[in-house]
């Protein structure tokens, strides 16, 4: 219903924004995913408006809904009605392959910018060798943690193993309650049968070497000893050094947790950065982020973001190939960098996270750290993608709540992942290992 008030509500926003008359300024309908820090969206605002200054065409952002699964509904809808929907949309880094045939393909007015492109990040976007969106905004799971609470409790760096984040986790939580804060947990993330399941879970058991869901020779993997494990090992956190609640958290809950100070340890999205130390968060210097901890395969952090695309059905291609290519560009980066960090944020991180002054690359981090980066199957799937998500994340979701086993909920789950596919199933792909790289 929300969806199709959505919908509906856009439907009448573009209605107002009438295409120009002949001797008015152009204007260029945007539809884009909105993210979870305010001082994201201030800074792509500013950039939107400079946009205009400089060229005289006007945009219109226009507001979407938070959950991924309402985003996608609504822009498929918005883009069957043609050339009165939106001019481009932000598309998630899993869309390519479910919305290619009514985007443009960028391949030939962007070739250069996206040879200098990390190669996860661009396969992201890219379907049968079309360009269906240009990377505008990577993201990449992380860990965030308490510097003061590690230091408090006798902790010189973050923990490197799940286990250890387990044990560490749990004694920050305890020492915490027994001064009276009854509400502080040791870890939260996203617990919700949503997309954010779907990542946390195969952050989980792709570092213990429970591979990709469905790897990229098309074979079902998710069958397997270390996928059991991780999911089991995810099930004892609920309740334990995670609230029950989390099993209903997406990314905004479980930041809210985070940023108001009840947490020793978060998984969040690199962007996730920026609003923790907005003006009188409380954890506003008392933070850092470094990689997920490690399972007996190394570390992970699932690749996200948003790329820019261009519906085939624009009137104004030109124009909204103009704006893209304003977005990626180095100046606009370099200032969304200065912003979003903040004067004092360490150089290294500073890089990693966003670019800085002298690299503005916003896929520094998954260049920085290529070997840490998986993919959801969503290139190996294409268009039954939802399918195969839904029925991935009402899979871990059974076995978080205790509704079912982790042997018999991944036995089930590959037979209806064989069912939705046509694969075949097979064992998880080992992929060659390099030196890790640290923050």
């Amino acid at each position: 219903m929300r969806t199709c008030v959505c919908i509906a509500s856009l439907l009448m926003l573009l209605e107002g924004c009438t295409r120009p008359a002949v001797h008015a300024p152009v204007t260029l309908v945007l539809l884009d995913r909105e993210s979870v820090s305010k001082p994201y969206l201030e800074e792509y605002q500013k950039e939107l408006q400079e946009f205009t200054r400089e060229t005289g065409i006007l945009v219109n952002l226009l507001p979407s809904p938070e959950s991924t699964d309402e985003q996608l509904a609504l822009w498929q809808e918005l883009l069957k009605t043609g050339a009165s929907g939106p001019d481009l949309y932000g598309i998630d880094a899993i869309w390519a392959g479910i919305l290619n045939e009514d985007l443009m393909d960028l391949k030939p007015y962007f070739a250069k910018e996206i040879s200098e492109d990390s190669p996860p990040v661009v396969a992201a976007y890219t379907v049968d060798d079309k360009l269906v969106a240009v990377p505008y905004r990577v993201e990449l799971g992380l860990l965030y943690y308490r510097t003061d609470l590690l230091q408090q409790y006798g902790y010189r760096a973050p923990p490197s193993t799940w286990d250890e984040l387990g044990t560490m986790a749990a004694r920050i939580q305890a020492g915490e309650r027994a001064k009276g804060r009854k509400e502080f947990w040791g870890f939260v993330w996203q617990g919700a049968d949503s997309e954010a399941l779907t990542c946390d879970a195969l952050e989980w058991q792709a570092s213990e070497g429970g591979g990709h869901i469905i790897e990229k020779n098309k074979t079902i993997s998710v069958n397997n000893a270390e996928t059991v494990r991780a999911w089991q090992r995810a099930a004892r956190w609920v309740g334990s050094i995670s609230p029950p609640s989390v099993l209903a958290f997406k990314e905004w809950d479980a930041q809210n947790v985070w940023v108001a100070g009840d947490a020793a340890f978060m998984r969040g999205w690199t962007v996730a950065y920026a609003g923790s130390r907005e003006a009188g968060v409380p954890i506003r210097d008392k933070f850092d982020v470094t990689l997920l901890p490690a399972g007996k395969a190394g570390r992970v952090g699932t690749l996200g973001g948003a790329g820019l695309a261009v519906s085939r059905f624009s009137t104004h291609p030109r124009e909204a190939l103009a704006l893209v290519r304003y977005l990626i560009s180095r100046d606009v980066r370099v200032k969304r960098s200065r912003v979003l960090t903040g004067p004092t944020t360490e150089p290294k991180l500073r890089e990693a996270l966003l670019g800085s002054e002298t690299n503005p690359d916003f896929a520094l981090l998954t260049r920085a750290f290529t070997n840490n980066v998986i993919s959801r199957p969503s290139n190996a799937t294409d268009k039954k993608y939802e399918d195969v998500t839904h029925a991935y994340m009402h899979a871990v979701h059974s076995v978080l709540t205790g509704e079912e086993t982790a042997p018999r909920a991944v036995a089930a789950l590959e037979k209806e992942l064989i069912r939705i596919t046509g694969f075949k199933k097979g064992p998880p792909l080992r992929e060659d290992t390099t030196p890790e790289r640290k923050f």
